[in-house]
């Protein structure tokens, strides 16, 4: 019978792998050697495995920092791969446009220097846009006046630019080239948002099932006790119950 319990107690063990479980049979051994005899000792409900949960609160964070990692926490990495291709492709994308703008300002900021005149320091972002609608000064302050927003006009010798007909176009151009390419990357920043929520939702959906599925891990209960009989000797008894 001790053979029984010691092959018994050491399938268990290498059943659970864990030290934590390992100190559950210990304790048991104990409790059913006190046992007082014609007994029977009810040890049910003892779970031999504490499942791990993850966090979803975690899962959001890694998710929002970089999409892909909520679920790679979750393990399951499978879709969340695809959240991370997605995010390099933003930003990859969000640096070209960036830096496709950025040139086509330094263009336009130099093209009027050399072809109208501008002096292009502690200029805004209006002026640019101003002289791209008008040939010269003169033309816009004529207009200012004609309208009475006197307010509006602008020093000549601080302010001034004139164009040819064809320079202005082509400075229009590049003025143009370069806000639409700032204006894309509102899109991207709006994509990038999105993808991280959504890697978000998806990490916390993944964390959810992960922590189900420990949840129904295998789990034991063990009934024990010490019997007495007329026609027998004193015995030991323990059964073993699984659960799912």
């Amino acid at each position: 019978m001790k053979k029984i319990f010691l092959i018994i107690t050491i399938s268990s063990c290498f059943l659970i792998g864990q030290e934590t479980e390992q100190k559950h049979l210990l304790h048991l051994k104990n409790e059913i050697k006190n046992l007082p005899e014609n007994s029977n000792f009810d040890l049910a409900s003892r779970n031999l495995i504490e499942p791990k949960k993850k966090s979803t609160g975690l899962a959001i964070i890694y998710s929002l920092l970089l999409p892909g990692m909520g679920e790679l926490y979750a393990e399951s990495y499978e879709s969340g791969k695809y959240f991370t291709i997605a995010d390099g492709i933003l930003w990859g994308t969000y640096i070209g446009i960036n830096t496709y703008g950025n040139w086509q300002e330094d263009r336009y900021k130099t093209y009027a220097e050399v072809n109208a005149g501008v002096n292009v320091q502690g200029k805004d972002d209006d002026y640019f846009s101003t002289i791209s609608e008008y040939v010269s000064i003169e033309q816009y302050n004529d207009e200012k006046a004609l309208e009475r927003n006197f307010d509006e006009m602008l020093d000549e010798n601080k302010y001034f630019w004139k164009w040819t007909s064809e320079d202005r176009k082509t400075y229009r151009s590049m003025w143009v080239s370069s806000e639409q390419s700032y204006n894309s990357l509102r899109f991207v920043v709006g994509a990038l948002i999105i993808n991280r929520i959504a890697s978000a939702i998806n990490a916390v959906r993944l964390v959810s099932a992960y922590n189900r599925q420990q949840a129904e891990e295998l789990s034991w209960n063990i009934f024990a006790g010490v019997e007495n009989s007329i026609n027998l000797p004193t015995h030991f008894t323990i059964n073993f119950q699984k659960s799912f």
